[in-house]
C-alpha cells in the first residue's frame, strides 16, 4: 500500500510552480504519493509535473474539482459539455503525467442538493451514465481509470453511499470505472464504513484518509482500525491518500465550509497523517 497526500493541504489553484516546490515537501515528508488537485488544468504543465514528482520518486494521482460548468448530468448542454471537456482534460494529464488514477465526484456537480421529482432525477442519472460510457472508453485507451466518489448529502444530491455508487457503476458497466471512497463522507453517510469498503471490494480504485472533521488521521472518531482491517480484507493495492484543508486556502475553505482551523499548521495534517497511517496499515 501506498501513501501520500492531496495538494489541496497547501495550494489553490495549483500551478507548475507549486508542484515544483510541493513534490520537495511531500518526499521530506514520507510520502509515496502526491495527489495532484488539477483545479485549472491550464495552470499546470504536465511534462514538467510528469519530471517534477519522477525525479522525487512520486507516484501521481489526478484528482477534479467539479464545480459551475462541469456537470455531465446536467440538463444544459454547454454544462455537460463543459464536464466531458474537463474530465478528459484530466484524462490526458494523467496520461501525461503517468497517473493511472483520475478520481473525484464526477457524475456531476458538486453542491447540488435537492429535491427532485423521480423523474428529474431519472433523467439526469442517464445523462451521466451515457457520457461516463463514452469517457471511461476514452480513459481506458489511454491506460486510466475513473474512480467516482460518493459524497455527504449536504455536497451532493446523486451518490452518498457506496450502494448507490454501485449500482450506478452497473449502469455504467465499464471496467475502467469504480469508486473512489473517503473517510469523511462514509462517516457521514455510512452506517458501517468498514462494511461500505467490503461492499465496493475490487471496484474500490482510490481511497481518501481524512478524519470526521476533515482534520489529521487518527486525531478524531473514524473507526481507523476496522476500515484497515476491511481494506486488507478486500485485497484493496492502490492509495491512501490524505485529503484535507485548511483555511489558509481561503478558495477551498469557502467551497468545503472550513471556518475554523483543525490542525496546527498545513505541513502537520500531511505529517501527523501519514505517521498514523503507516502505523495503523504497516506497524
Amino acid at each position: 500500500m501506498r501513501f501520500g497526500v492531496n495538494t489541496f493541504i497547501w495550494e489553490s489553484p495549483l500551478s507548475t510552480a507549486h508542484v515544483e516546490a510541493l513534490a520537495d515537501k511531500a518526499a521530506q515528508l514520507g510520502c509515496d504519493v502526491l495527489e495532484l488537485a488539477c483545479e485549472d488544468p491550464a495552470l499546470l504543465d504536465f511534462p514538467r509535473v510528469r519530471d517534477a514528482l519522477a525525479a522525487r520518486g512520486l507516484e501521481p494521482v489526478v484528482c477534479g474539482a467539479f464545480g459551475p460548468g462541469r456537470d455531465i448530468s446536467s440538463d444544459d448542454a454547454s454544462a455537460r459539455q463543459g464536464g466531458v471537456a474537463y474530465i478528459r482534460q484530466l484524462i490526458d494529464a494523467a496520461a501525461l503525467v503517468g497517473a493511472g488514477i483520475v478520481c473525484g465526484p464526477m457524475y456531476s456537480q458538486t453542491g447540488k442538493a435537492r429535491l427532485l421529482s423521480d423523474d428529474a432525477r431519472g433523467a439526469e442519472r442517464r445523462r451521466a451514465v451515457s457520457a461516463l460510457k463514452g469517457l471511461a472508453d476514452y480513459a481506458a485507451e489511454r491506460g486510466v481509470r475513473l474512480a467516482l466518489e460518493p459524497l455527504n448529502r449536504f455536497e451532493t444530491d446523486m451518490i452518498n453511499t457506496v450502494q448507490q455508487g454501485m449500482d450506478f457503476l452497473a449502469e455504467v458497466d465499464h471496467p475502467a470505472v469504480g469508486l473512489h471512497l473517503d473517510t469523511f463522507h462514509m462517516h457521514i453517510e455510512e452506517k458501517s464504513p468498514a462494511g461500505a469498503v467490503r461492499l465496493a471490494g475490487d471496484r474500490l480504485f482510490h481511497f481518501h484518509a481524512c478524519e470526521n472533521d476533515r482534520g489529521v488521521p487518527g486525531t478524531g472518531q473514524v473507526a481507523w482500525e476496522s476500515i484497515a482491517l476491511a481494506l486488507r480484507e478486500t485485497g484493496y493495492d492502490g492509495a491512501v491518500v490524505i485529503e484535507s484543508f485548511t483555511p489558509a486556502v481561503r478558495s477551498i475553505a469557502q467551497a468545503v465550509c472550513l471556518w475554523r482551523p483543525i490542525a496546527p499548521d498545513q505541513d502537520s495534517i500531511a505529517r501527523e497523517g501519514l505517521r498514523f497511517l503507516r502505523q495503523l496499515f504497516v506497524d
